[in-house]
């Protein structure tokens, strides 16, 4: 069961960047940002009266704060890249760096890394070359303007951010509950209240857009949810491996819905990072 809620949650996270990056590409990505992760927050604040009782410490409720901070971050970040580039390529980038970041802390922290871990980290820098070539012929002129296509770096800052996330949620009790991502909610909502209200920037969105940020607000909240739990009642390394394929749900919908096209050294950049999240966080279960 732990498993398939963790697919479930790949899919909820890969749907609900495909909606933000979409929504961001028509208004205000802070506009977006607040406003879909109000609606989320709304949205887990109603049901949580109707979940199991918890007890979250204080440590609990700071490690969601700071995880909300960081994952406000990343998600603003994350949407932005997606209205500039390509979702195809951004998302992988973002996916990369996210599995990255909590390989790299555990080394820092004087774990040694398996292999599968060490040559999913090679796979992860060439994934990320390979996603950000672009062919020769009617590219051309966009591969001139730069050495990588547009949105490359602010994806990688995305998926640093959205690492960090992780990291910092993963520090809450199971006895916690939901509480450690109504903090995270909270914080990133004021994050960008915060920053909505000293650029001046308006909150109003037209009714289409609204229901674009609304329901992926709804949406990545519900994906956070099954992820918690899932981690909860399966081996973490597993969970995480699964639930990091959200990349799959976003290429996907950007090639039915926008019509997104990738050439073949980025197809093969899209399949690098797959397997480079399965390494990374999956080792220890590859491991013989």
């Amino acid at each position: 069961m732990a498993y398939l809620l963790a697919l479930a949650s790949a899919a909820l996270y890969g749907a609900a960047d495909f909606l933000g990056g979409l929504a961001s590409r028509r208004e205000s990505t802070t506009a977006v940002v607040v406003l879909a992760q109000s609606a989320g927050l709304l949205a887990l604040l109603l049901v949580i009266p109707f979940l199991p009782e918890s007890s979250p410490s204080i440590q609990d409720l700071v490690w969601g704060t700071v995880a909300g901070v960081a994952g406000g971050a990343g998600v603003g970040l994350l949407y932005r890249a997606l209205a500039v580039g390509r979702m195809a390529v951004v998302a992988p980038t973002t996916a990369v760096c996210a599995v990255v970041i909590p390989a790299t802390a555990g080394l820092l922290a004087g774990d040694r890394l398996a292999t599968h871990t060490a040559i999913g980290m090679v796979l992860a820098l060439t994934a990320i070359v390979l996603v950000s070539r672009e062919a020769s012929g009617s590219d051309a002129s966009e591969a001139r303007q730069g050495l990588f296509p547009r949105g490359t770096f602010i994806a990688l800052a995305a998926g640093v951010a959205i690492g960090l996330f992780f990291l910092a949620l993963a520090r809450a009790q199971p006895a916690a509950g939901m509480w450690p991502l109504v903090c995270a909610r909270l914080g990133s909502v004021v994050l960008f209240g915060v920053l909505a209200i000293g650029t001046g920037q308006s909150l109003r969105l037209p009714r289409p857009v609204l229901k674009l940020a609304v329901a992926a607000g709804v949406l990545d909240m519900c994906a956070n949810a099954l992820y918690l739990v899932a981690s909860q009642g399966g081996p973490l390394s597993v969970i995480v491996t699964l639930a990091s394929l959200y990349p799959a749900s976003t290429v996907l919908l950007a090639r039915i819905v926008l019509g997104e096209r990738l050439n073949a050294w980025q197809l093969s950049g899209v399949m690098c990072a797959l397997v480079a999240i399965a390494l990374i966080v999956g080792g220890d279960s590859l491991a013989f």
